[in-house]
């Protein structure tokens, strides 16, 4: 396993994680979820994701009772904040008041005494930046997290976000968890780059494409039995085209001569942008977890690279 610092901390996170979105306290048994976490942890995997949100909390108490079994400090333990946990108007977002009865609450059900990594899931442009800093600066010195991060923010609002914990004398976002992978490539051209510029490392969700980039799918209409895309889940049949079909196809002859599997040759382009820190895999078997984490030793060399791009480039 290959580590790389969360944003300009001094935290080192694995390169590949482990999180729990359609998979953990619902979709998969306990059981199966508990000893694929710990079969990651074996494999040097130390950064753990999960939300609130996941399964109204469910995901969150799966996590907490298999993270028992590490030393807490051998790992680095993220959730996140602001989709709706109940019916009233003030249970979602990013107030002062959602955020610090969701953090208390996340930390029950986690069953710890603080999150290392503490996400904005999404933006919400109904709270100042500002309140929303605050309350987080304010967990960070209650010792209830240690840094902060964002989720899908565009990079006006990362840049708005750093220039007000600047004026303010706040702490900084240090991560924007994105969705990146080779058919979704939207934070190149401004969010990488401005990430970067205020410290903040992508750590990315979705980079097998929820597992079009497996290689698993050969049809845009027939799907393997008991798949996310038999079950419509999650939205992954918005991959599913004919043009990215075509795409994985010529992949998967690059990961061939290459002797890898096509999860592997895509964990592995994620990576190769210095200022992802880590990929954001789900995986509900331990054989899953296994394949993925061998994407943190896989170097594309420059020219495949160039094929690679090739082939991506196609419209």
């Amino acid at each position: 396993m290959k580590y790389r610092h969360l944003g300009s901390t001094g935290v080192k996170v694995s390169t590949v994680s482990l999180g729990s979105w359609l998979t953990y306290g619902g979709y998969v048994a306990q059981e199966n979820a508990i000893s694929t976490i710990h079969k990651a942890y074996d494999l040097g995997i130390n950064f753990f994701d999960t939300a609130n949100v996941y399964m109204r909390g469910e995901a969150e108490k799966v996590v907490g009772k298999a993270i028992k079994a590490f030393p807490r400090e051998a790992i680095v333990l993220s959730t996140k904040v602001f989709f709706p946990m109940g019916d009233g108007p003030n249970d979602h977002g990013l107030s002062r008041k959602h955020i610090m009865e969701q953090a208390n609450a996340s930390l029950k059900r986690l069953n710890t005494d603080y999150i290392d990594l503490y996400y904005c899931h999404r933006f919400d442009p109904e709270t100042p930046i500002e309140e929303t800093l605050r309350a987080f600066d304010d967990l960070i010195h209650q010792g209830k997290i240690n840094y902060i991060g964002v989720s899908q923010w565009t990079a006006a609002q990362i840049t708005e976000a750093a220039h007000i914990a600047d004026q303010k004398l706040l702490n900084h976002f240090v991560a924007n968890q994105s969705k990146y992978n080779m058919l979704s490539r939207e934070i190149e051209a401004e969010v990488i780059p401005s990430s970067a510029a205020h410290g903040v490392s992508q750590v990315c969700w979705s980079p097998l494409a929820q597992g079009v980039l497996t290689g698993k799918y050969s049809s845009v209409s027939e799907f393997p039995a008991g798949s996310r895309a038999a079950e419509n889940k999650g939205g992954i049949r918005t991959y599913l085209t004919e043009l990215n079909l075509s795409k994985v196809n010529k992949l998967k002859k690059i990961a061939a001569e290459l002797g890898v599997s096509m999860a592997q040759l895509a964990l592995a382009w994620v990576l190769r942008q210095e200022q992802v820190a880590s990929v954001v895999v789900g995986a509900s078997k331990t054989e899953q977890i296994v394949d993925n984490a061998k994407a943190a030793d896989l170097i594309l060399d420059s020219e495949t690279e160039r094929r690679i791009e090739e082939i991506l480039s196609t419209e």
